[in-house]
């Protein structure tokens, strides 16, 4: 007997629907029984009987002697995760008629099942909702722990069943413990809106370097601090989303789908509702980073979409790491290409990173001697490919703080001051760019609306060609300092570029490579 059930296969981030063809012929003949998968399924999903069969006798139903032939279809696409134990179970239980399998066909189910028979949660619970949605299916059957964040998609009912049992009285209609979860998408955003708990105004002194990562914020611009240690780098970071713009409803369904398919929301989370900031140890591998594996997944720079990625002690990283991030830098998205699949995943974040000046850590400290040669700053310097400097908008040096500048009682200004400032720009930059799909912020504009909306005036050209010979910069830097210019204009309202502005984002480009350590 034939019976199926639906479900869906995560790539990247979306949903690829899979309809489970369960096929059952009975023998009487032990030797000649046999229960085999097809669709390129992979080790996790070879081992679903095994699963099921413990799950079935332990909830009372014993499975038939019979040859058991499951389909996942289409068979061209490789089938990864436990996440189909539960449509397996189901279309075996309705080849055996002990299951009705009359609205088999207007739900889509997906659940890895322990051996008491309850189930257990998957990842990408969000996005597989999206596509049972877009799909037309009445609903949608879960684990009761990814209930919440699948439920943030209306128009779909959505089950949270805590036991295979529970799915088998819904569909024989013997119950009506199972009831749809309804959340209000827009309530739910907004209830939990984020909350500011770092604040700038912790952080004493450092004025300039408020002042460079406000301009960061307001464009979007990647940003590097260099200075010694316990002059405030990473806890000047560790602030910059509390400046940020709040995320959009569209930005947090977005940052959520890809959370959910990394399997890194917690239990009864809907959907993120505050920026993310990730901040990977100098060990981690480039996998880890840009994402893939042997079951593919989101890395770092994918998590840190719409929000921020701040790698600290830059130079501690593996050379061969940094340098994947330059692909990422400009295209906003990562493909991730392998023998056996191709996934592309958004990672359209901010990058901010923190270092040493020299090895030892004080090259001009004011108090502190140096003790590294000419030689060994240059080497250290050179651990940052020039390539990778070019791609980071603000490069900047931070000196420490002098004892009264430590003492100092009076708190600094709070970031809700300088988010209002930061959401303004924004708001001017969305005007600006409402035509032109993908471009949101100054840091993404293209050649085209460079020469639109980013062109000096011509007094000022002779001063930056100056600069660009005289620091010997490339031209991905010019167009850098360029856009910097259009942010800081922008921060002050002017429509156009103004001297001091282009003079401000010039003085942005501190790690001259040539001089530095000299």
């Amino acid at each position: 007997m034939l019976a199926k059930t639906y479900s869906a296969s995560v790539n990247g981030i979306i949903a690829i629907p899979v309809t489970i063809e369960v096929n059952v012929v009975p023998t009487s003949n032990e030797a000649s029984e046999h229960k085999i998968i097809v669709g390129l399924p992979d080790s996790s999903v070879k081992e679903s009987f095994s699963r099921i069969e413990a799950a079935m006798a332990n909830i009372g139903l014993k499975t038939p002697r019979e040859n058991i032939t499951v389909n996942l279809a289409p068979g061209d696409i490789r089938k990864e995760g436990t996440g189909f134990d539960l449509p397996i179970a189901m279309g075996i239980l309705m080849a055996n008629a002990i299951v009705s399998a009359n609205n088999a066909d207007r739900f889509m189910l997906v659940g890895e099942l322990s051996l008491d028979g309850s189930l257990q949660p998957i990842r990408g619970a969000l996005p597989i909702a999206i596509k049972a949605r877009e799909m037309g299916y009445e609903g949608l059957i879960v684990p009761e722990q990814n209930v919440h964040e699948a439920a943030v998609v209306n128009r779909l009912k959505v089950y949270g069943a805590s036991s295979i049992q529970q799915v088998i009285e819904f569909f024989n209609g013997l119950s009506d413990r199972l009831q749809p979860t309804v959340i209000d998408t827009r309530a739910e955003f907004y209830a939990h809106h984020e909350e500011l708990h770092l604040d700038f105004a912790d952080v004493k002194g450092q004025e300039n370097v408020k002042r460079a990562f406000e301009v960061a914020a307001a464009g979007g611009h990647n940003l590097i601090m260099v200075g010694p240690p316990g002059a405030g780098k990473s806890m000047m970071a560790r602030r910059l989303p509390s400046i940020l713009p709040p995320l959009s409803l569209a930005e947090s369904l977005e940052t959520t789908q890809i959370h959910s398919v990394a399997g890194k929301l917690k239990g009864g989370t809907g959907l993120i509702t505050e920026r993310p900031f990730q901040s990977p140890h100098h060990t981690v591998s480039q996998v880890a980073l840009v994402g893939g594996g042997t079951n593919p997944m989101p890395g770092e720079i994918s998590l840190a979409h719409n929000g921020v990625l701040f790698l600290d002690e830059l130079p501690e990283f593996p050379r061969a790491v940094l340098e994947v991030l330059r692909q990422p830098l400009e295209d906003r998205k990562i493909t991730v290409s392998r023998a056996k699949y191709s996934i592309e995943y958004p990672c359209n974040f901010m990058f901010v990173a923190s270092m040493n000046p020299c090895p030892c850590g004080y090259y001009n400290h004011p108090t502190k001697p140096c003790q590294c040669t000419p030689g060994q700053i240059h080497k250290y310097m050179n651990k940052i490919s020039g390539p990778l400097l070019d791609r980071i908008d603000i490069q900047i040096e931070i000196t420490p703080l002098s004892f009264n500048d430590l003492s100092r009682t009076q708190p600094g200004e709070h970031s809700a001051a300088i988010r209002e400032r930061v959401i303004a720009a924004r708001k001017i930059q969305e005007e600006r760019y409402r035509a032109y799909p993908g471009i949101h912020c100054n840091a993404q504009m293209t050649p085209a609306l460079m020469r639109q909306y980013a062109t000096p005036a011509p007094q000022d050209m002779a001063m930056l060609r100056e600069v660009i010979n005289r620091l010997q910069l490339s031209a991905r830097a010019y167009d850098r300092i360029l856009r910097l210019a259009r942010t800081i204009a922008d921060l002050e309202g002017f429509p156009d570029i103004q001297t001091h502005h282009l003079s401000e984002a010039v003085s942005y480009r501190n790690l001259d490579r040539e001089t530095w350590g000299e």
